[in-house]
């Protein structure tokens, strides 16, 4: 794709010594990122029994993190082309490692949600850092559209590795140490990228504006916070208010980007077709996955009994099909279309979750297996290539505030998706029927309902056992179903929103 809001340049094909090894560090933060996201699924049932949280701090829990990384994005990805890439990026490194230490020894809900919110606030500085260094490491389209594809496999290879450590981790120590993991890739990152990472910044960057900085951390907390509560307790006065301040503060926000010289964000990028198309695919795919990804772990141990660490072999396919289909993905749309190839991308994980609605306790591998396997598929197609046309839209001097841009939509999204998918599974959940005395903490969640059953008659926990199980399976299967609807429905939106993409031969 040839960018209309910056022309080639002759200079944009000189190959940079070195960055084949600078990308090595990048992906190491990538992969530091996605292993934190897997593991705490797989640890969820033993956060549960352990801290015994509500079932709304329980999704607290899962989405305060992306709720903080949604609203710092923007601001740290823009902080990062002034003060320079590298430098936010070994610092949010750092902060990372040690934060992870206070969620590994978090000992109540209210502790551990403090702890994912602290890990938002460091993880906000990562992933704008390593797009933005990405799209200056490497200004041939070839060669940029393969080191994307590269970030995301990794991405994807830390889905796996994830759940597979974290199995092996839970099976023979406490939930915590899911966390630590993330202590020597942080240090290998951080010791290594002082070393090889080149510095990148914009040249003539403009004052960092605070007050456009509070402006969209208002906006999109609040705008979240209003979605999550209407989903999980209905319209009530306070989720109103909330949206509202929310739209105010960004309305605001997006005023006041059009109006300052050098803008937190320049929303001129979003009158680029291929740009805003490719955020807008995004969001919405991820929206539609979080239901499956959050609450896939759970389904493997609780309702089929799977051991932690067979739970995490179990969702390996769905990072094999992203890796591979990613390292594939710019060769791909260069010969057939960027549209062809998101929209397709898009179509087979909608699909998947389609064959995914007739899940019960006894599915079988086979079935669960082949879907997973498609689904990776189909995200390593979409994400990779929305990345590269997302980057490939804008200057380099904007890498940063561009990526963040690209990075907020797969945090919102993942945000939303947990609060509407999420509440959804909750709400089917809470219903089930229930034998005499059993105690209230078994509505809250399937975890607790399994601590219930444990001090109960064997009869009366069996029966209870059953009646949740099909009550959370009965959940999943909407809340899968919805997100099949909505990744179809994008497929089609990407389709005609990417109409001309194309990705660049050359410089």
């Amino acid at each position: 794709m040839t960018s209309t809001l910056q022309p080639a340049t002759t200079t944009e094909a000189v190959k940079r010594p070195g960055r084949w090894l600078a990308l090595s560090v990048l992906v190491l933060a990538v992969l530091l990122v996605a292993v934190d996201a897997t593991v705490l699924g797989l640890a969820t049932p033993y956060i549960s029994e352990d801290l015994k949280p509500s079932g709304t701090q329980l999704l607290w829990i899962g989405d305060v993190y992306s709720f903080v990384i949604a609203g710092l994005l923007v601001s740290m990805g823009s902080l990062g082309d002034r003060t320079g890439r590298k430098r936010i990026l070994l610092v949010g490194a750092t902060a990372f490692g040690a934060i992870s230490i206070l969620n590994a020894y978090a000992t109540t809900p209210e502790l551990m949600i403090l702890a994912r919110a602290l890990l938002g606030v460091a993880g906000a500085t990562l992933m704008p850092a390593t797009l933005a260094l990405i799209r200056n490491l490497f200004h041939d389209p070839r060669e940029r559209s393969l080191a994307v594809g590269i970030w995301g496999a990794t991405a994807s290879a830390g889905t796996a590795i994830g759940p597979i450590a974290g199995g092996f981790l839970l099976e023979h120590f406490w939930w915590g140490s899911v966390f630590l993991i993330n202590l020597p890739v942080m240090a290998v990152l951080v010791a290594v990228g002082i070393k090889l990472l080149p510095e990148s910044k914009n040249p003539d960057p403009g004052p960092w504006d605070l007050l456009s900085v509070v402006l969209s951390l208002i906006g999109m907390i609040t705008v979240v916070y209003a979605v999550k509560e209407v989903a999980t307790h209905g319209f009530s006065w306070d989720p109103v208010a909330a949206a509202v301040l929310g739209l105010t503060a960004l309305y605001w926000f997006v005023r006041r980007q059009l109006t300052l010289p050098t803008p937190l964000l320049d929303m001129r990028l979003f009158r680029h077709r291929g740009f805003s198309g490719a955020v807008l695919a995004d969001l919405l795919t991820i929206l539609g996955l979080s239901g499956l990804v959050f609450f896939l772990s759970q389904y493997l141990q609780l309702v089929q009994g799977r051991r932690p660490f067979e739970a995490g072999l179990a969702e390996i396919p769905a990072a094999v099909g992203a890796v591979a289909a990613g390292l594939i993905a710019g060769r791909a749309a260069r010969r057939f279309s960027v549209r062809t190839v998101v929209s397709g991308g898009l179509a087979a994980i909608g699909l998947a979750l389609a064959a995914l609605t007739v899940i019960d306790e006894s599915t079988g591998y086979p079935l669960l297996g082949t879907a997973l396997l498609f689904v990776g598929i189909g995200a390593g197609f979409s994400f990779t290539v929305t990345s590269d046309v997302i980057l490939s839209s804008v200057p380099k001097e904007q890498a940063g505030a561009a990526s963040a841009v690209s990075e907020t939509a797969y945090e919102l999204g993942a945000a939303l998706g947990i609060a509407v998918l999420g509440s959804i599974v909750t709400g089917v959940y809470r219903d089930f029927a229930a034998p005499a005395g059993t105690p209230s903490g078994a509505h809250e969640s399937l975890g607790g309902a399994v601590e219930a059953a444990s001090g109960m008659p064997t009869d009366a926990a069996q029966a209870l056992l059953t009646s949740a199980r099909d009550a959370f399976v009965n959940g999943l299967s909407i809340a899968v179903g919805v997100g099949a609807i909505v990744l179809l429905a994008t497929a089609v939106a990407a389709w005609f929103m990417l109409r001309g993409q194309r990705l660049d031969n050359a410089a």
